[in-house]
């Protein structure tokens, strides 16, 4: 089974897009619709007739799921936002794309538009805060951004750094695997860095709401 997701403007146009998938045929416990806030989102399965609370309290949910792991953090914040994310499980690649359309058909965001939201929400900050260590934030973007959604990986979080230094190099050995004589250290680590302290933040936030 693999997880296809959408990411919804609001909670009707997600139990819209849910009705749909009923009536498809869709068995209800194959369909989940996350709702409310970072880290406190209920997980909801679908019926015929509403929504119901089943479980869910923790990002360590969202893998139960089936959702990967670097993608958690996307919905996170589209929860944050006040969206809501439907998620749908498919037996094979062919039932997935059917899903996909289906979902889409309905107004859903696919992960990747969600994601480049998510960035350009953060995009004029992070290069400002960049920018002050004298480095070009348009050359290195690219692989800023891959260092700090690294650093939120929920196996990452909430760590001191020398429990993740080795998940960091691990990823950054990777990265330069990928691309190979590009400078991608240095914009990577800061990336990284940044990335732990944004999470850190929304924690803070979170602890004193």
């Amino acid at each position: 089974m693999q997880a296809v997701t959408g990411v919804f403007l609001s909670q009707k146009d997600a139990e819209e897009a849910i009705r749909k998938l009923l009536a498809s045929g869709l068995p209800a416990e194959e369909i989940a619709l996350l709702t409310l806030g970072m880290l406190r989102a209920a997980v909801l399965a679908a019926d015929g007739t509403g929504v119901g609370t089943v479980a869910g309290n923790s990002s360590k949910d969202f893998v139960t799921l089936g959702l990967p792991e670097d993608e958690i953090f996307v919905y996170e914040d589209a929860l944050r936002r006040g969206r809501s994310v439907v998620i749908a499980l498919a037996e094979d690649d062919a039932a997935a794309a059917a899903l996909r359309k289906s979902l889409e058909a309905k107004g859903a965001q696919a992960i990747d538009a969600a994601r480049e939201q998510w960035r350009i929400g953060l995009r004029r900050t992070e290069q400002e805060h960049y920018l002050k260590s004298g480095r070009e934030f348009g050359d290195d973007e690219k692989f800023y951004f891959l260092g700090f959604e690294s650093a939120l990986q929920a196996r990452n979080r909430c760590k001191e750094f020398d429990q993740v230094a080795s998940e960091m190099a691990s990823a950054l050995d990777e990265m330069q695997g990928h691309y190979p004589g590009v400078a991608v250290e240095e914009p990577f680590t800061r990336g990284y860095q940044r990335g732990r302290e944004y999470y850190q933040r929304l924690c803070d936030e979170s602890n004193t709401a």
